[in-house]
């Protein structure tokens, strides 16, 4: 779907924006590393220059109606400037992950300037042997982590010889509109969605069955949803208030080792990669000196809702379970079966339509109560963490020739919680990007030395 000027936020996009605040960055991204050598920064600008017609709305900047009447808007930026979005800095030497991980902490600790479009690209030079990376950064009220996969059709290629884009697009930006006009696109919006409920009322009165089945399954899925709402999750070292200032650490794996434990004990992939995090974490609890008998963590999972028809278009189409995290099971083997029958339990609930609905709903609500509930999904007591598994393609991309090696997704800190934890796919890797508060994390890589510490436990009982 093309991403038109003046397209109105969704509810979950205009959430992300409302969660912002001075300690709270809603934007996500990645650490790319590529095969050596790295190409001239004027030819990755003119790369990307040629391939933004793919994705009008990384020219876009929000419009906010005046008085707050509405919801943001998407404007064209008639003073888009690539190379402001388009950094290039270079390591000092020996080029280490240490240096990597250190700039790519400033760069998430720094809010996107809502004035300008909602993204940011670093070219990074100077790594050992010669590689280079790139560390993006997009505002989650852009692009969501599986949409954010499909992007890559911006920059990456199937072959080392870059395919070749019509030259003839000219971007020619819509004029900015009056307040006037962001006030009439308002009251167009309001009107088209209360006039839309007699429609839809009337086609329930002619399908009465169908109607009550909807009611029954709509009331169960929000019951599932209060339900796992109300058991508030424990109070863990994680959840302190936090800074507006981050420390990133990454650990590599791969995909077929998480086939071999799900091969050899049930579950799916995701299943083992929670249950990874939850050895981790009982490890890094434990380095604290801290006890663990009885405490089960919760991790919010975000679920793409993203349908086939909807590849390609930008936005969220997301909604969130509660995972239990059995951090007091010390088994490794016991632990990822308590994890598979938990997730099993909550896939065959309706949890998942619950909060699709709240998130639908959320569509008719005025930006102030928005606001107010989009605080409440994020609400403390509701998990503990965040850990989101991005599925990628399983064959080599490449960039001006460069093949990418290994990527490293982030995700973002929000209200009190000092750690997330985002896990991406990628032609037979696996790949853990941890973000954390610099100062209530500074022993961030013991949880990541803890991932590969778990991992290979259950690979060797797998094995």
């Amino acid at each position: 779907m093309a991403q038109q000027h003046l397209d109105r936020l969704s509810a979950v996009d205009a959430a992300f924006l409302h969660q912002e605040g001075d300690a709270t960055h809603m934007h996500i991204g990645a650490i790319a590393r590529f095969a050596a050598p790295a190409p001239p920064y004027a030819d990755l600008l003119e790369h990307i220059r040629g391939r933004l017609h793919l994705v009008p709305r990384y020219r876009q900047k929000l419009a906010v109606p005046p008085g707050g009447f509405g919801r943001q808007r998407w404007i064209d930026d008639p003073r888009f400037n690539l190379e402001y979005h388009v950094r290039h800095t270079a390591l000092p030497r020996p080029g280490d992950d240490e240096r990597l991980l250190r700039l790519a902490g400033r760069v998430f600790s720094q809010r996107l300037d809502r004035t300008k479009p909602l993204w940011e690209m670093w070219m990074v030079e100077g790594l050992a042997d010669g590689r280079w990376a790139l560390i993006s950064k997009t505002h989650h009220a852009l692009v969501d982590g599986v949409s954010g996969v499909d992007l890559t059709t911006m920059l990456f290629d199937l072959q080392p010889k870059p395919q070749q884009h019509d030259d003839a697009h000219v971007w020619v930006p819509q004029p900015e509109p009056s307040d006037a006009e962001l006030a009439a696109a308002s009251l167009t919006s309001a009107a088209r969605r209360t006039l839309s409920l007699p429609v839809r009322a009337a086609q329930l009165a002619t399908q009465p069955s169908h109607a009550l089945d909807q009611a029954r399954e709509t009331l169960g899925g929000l019951a599932e949803v209060a339900r796992a709402s109300m058991s508030s999750a424990p109070d863990t070292p994680l959840n302190v208030a936090i800074s507006p200032h981050r420390r990133i650490a990454i650990a590599p794996a791969q995909l077929d080792d998480f086939k071999l434990v799900k091969n050899a004990f049930g579950g799916t992939v995701n299943d083992v990669v929670l249950a990874v995090v939850a050895g981790a974490l009982r490890d890094w609890l434990h380095s604290r000196g801290l006890r663990t008998e009885g405490l089960e963590m919760k991790a919010c999972v975000p679920v793409s809702t993203r349908a086939p028809e909807h590849d390609g278009s930008l936005g969220n189409r997301i909604t969130q379970l509660i995972a239990p995290l059995p951090i007091h099971i010390a088994d490794p083997v016991e632990r990822l079966r308590s994890v598979t029958a938990a997730m099993a339990g909550i896939k065959e609930s309706k949890q998942a339509l619950g909060a699709e609905i709240i998130a639908g709903a959320q569509d008719f609500a005025p930006p102030t109560i928005l606001a107010q509930s989009s605080r409440m999904n994020f609400s403390t007591r509701f998990y503990n963490l965040l850990v989101t598994n991005i599925p990628g393609p399983q064959f080599p991309l490449f960039l001006l020739g460069r093949e990418l090696e290994e990527i490293f997704p982030i995700a973002f800190l929000a209200g009190d919680r000092a750690l997330a934890v985002a896990i991406m796919s990628y032609n037979g890797g696996m790949d853990f990007g941890l973000i954390g508060d610099l100062d209530a994390m500074a022993d961030i890589d013991v949880v990541t030395e803890g991932i590969t510490h778990a991992l290979r436990e259950l690979v060797r009982l797998a094995a």
